[in-house]
């Protein structure tokens, strides 16, 4: 198994335990842990992500041609890649259209990358990991540059909203080419998303890095709420936080405490309209959407976008 590291275990952890201390863990810790794989795992199979997971379903062979062209080898490089579920159906289709697939799935989670490359050298699909960042503008550069072009972007799950928006889908931007496509994903109804609040899988992927420290969700008191984005129309943020109704102490290296009261920002999800989506794309990027796909609920869609 081939993977390039970027972003190292020790500078990881100790990035998490910065990040305790700052009371704000970013993404990538939420697919870290393997308690954090689990529940993701977990929540990937749930009805609750049934409407993205339709999506790609749905995903035919005439957006995929839209994103290959003519070439006969195809660079995938997957941004966020996860377990590379996702992935394995625009590799399948590529293939079955007569594309020969070099795969780089790019995640911060070792035990994740290693499932997604596992699965595509079972299938015999040329592979390499990346283990990056992917909020580190750097990172995005350097997993670019490990493919060649014509490169297939993707960035699935609603990856994008677990980022600023407006960053992530700039730099995204600045690492494509001519001919290279981008396939991204997002989810449309703040309401549903802020709804996932009450299933219980959704709470354990929430509560999974500070569970690790030795934190449950009895200790306190997990919150998800609902704000606007004010910079565009459109741009609903749905924020995640715990507050400890006890002081605690954390199974963490050195001492660490959370003292009664003291929150913990879990991060967030962006969902975005339709419209703002395509302003973020499109105006905001200056990408050019060449198709999109709907879930049939309408909560969910996909972009294919190209910098030509």
């Amino acid at each position: 198994m081939n993977i390039e590291v970027f972003l190292t275990e020790a500078e990881i952890a100790q990035e998490f335990v910065e990040s305790i201390e700052a009371r704000d863990l970013p993404e990538k810790f939420f697919y870290w842990f393997p308690r954090s794989v689990r529940a993701w795992l977990e929540l990937a199979q749930n009805s609750v992500t049934s409407g993205l997971r339709q999506c790609w379903e749905g995903l035919d062979n005439g957006a995929l041609k839209l994103a290959a062209g003519d070439d006969a080898t195809v660079s995938v490089v997957s941004l966020g890649s996860g377990d590379g579920a996702k992935d394995r159906v625009i590799i399948k289709s590529l293939e079955g259209a007569g594309r020969t697939v070099k795969y780089f799935p790019v995640d911060a989670s070792q035990t994740l990358l290693e499932l997604a490359c596992s699965a595509a050298e079972d299938a015999e699909i040329e592979t390499m990991g990346i283990k990056a960042d992917i909020s580190s503008p750097m990172h995005l550069v350097l997993a670019s540059d490990a493919a060649e072009s014509p490169k297939i972007f993707v960035m699935a799950g609603n990856t994008l909203g677990g980022f600023d928006p407006l960053d992530q889908v700039r730099h995204l931007a600045e690492c494509m080419h001519r001919g290279d496509r981008l396939i991204i994903d997002a989810e449309n109804s703040y309401e549903t998303v802020l709804a996932r609040g009450d299933d219980a899988a959704v709470r354990r992927f929430a509560m999974a890095p500070l569970a690790t420290a030795g934190v449950a969700e009895e200790d306190g008191e997990l919150r998800f709420e609902h704000k606007r984005d004010e910079r565009h129309a459109g741009l609903h943020l749905i924020t995640r936080f715990f507050r400890a109704d006890r002081d605690l102490t954390l199974a963490l290296p050195g001492k660490h405490t959370l003292p009664r009261g003291e929150r913990v920002l879990l991060n967030f999800r962006y969902a975005c309209t339709p419209e703002a989506f395509r302003w973020l794309l499109a105006k905001h990027a200056g990408l050019k959407i060449l198709e999109e796909v709907r879930s049939a609920d309408g909560k969910s869609m996909i972009a294919v976008c190209s910098r030509d």
